[in-house]
């Protein structure tokens, strides 16, 4: 496992965090950039927070830390992903931790019953969560 570094490139957080947005903009300018990600978040507009999480694949699609390409399932997150970005206006992210994308239907059932406010910090902190991994990965 990689230890956290003390600073990143642009380039280097844009791979982690699935993109160059103002939020990795923001990161990259810091010492312990993925230590400080969470306050950084926080500290967005919202149209920065959709943007970041705008750059992450949706769940369903074509994504290294995804796996499980069952039809029904895909048609499934695919109409619950839609029902989620209608409801609460910016794209569903979740940690997958090497889960099929079967396990993920009941949990993307579940956090669609909770508030905007809600939703919108815990997409945030598993959109960082995610960030994390990839990089202990690499």
């Amino acid at each position: 496992m990689r230890e956290l570094p003390r600073q990143l490139s642009v380039e280097e957080l844009a791979e982690l965090f699935s993109g160059r947005t103002p939020f990795v903009e923001r990161l990259a300018q810091l010492e312990d950039p993925l230590g400080q990600a969470g306050e950084v978040a926080r500290s967005l507009t919202d149209e920065e927070r959709f943007e970041a999480l705008a750059a992450h694949p949706r769940i369903g699609e074509r994504a290294a830390e995804q796996h499980g390409d069952e039809p029904e399932v895909l048609v499934e997150l695919a109409e619950l992903n839609r029902a989620y970005e209608d409801k609460f206006g910016f794209r569903f992210v979740v940690f997958v931790n090497r889960r099929p994308r079967s396990e993920l239907v009941p949990v993307l059932r579940e956090r669609l019953e909770r508030t905007r406010e809600q939703e919108l910090e815990t997409a945030l902190d598993e959109l960082i969560a995610i960030a994390r991994d990839r990089w202990t990965r690499t």
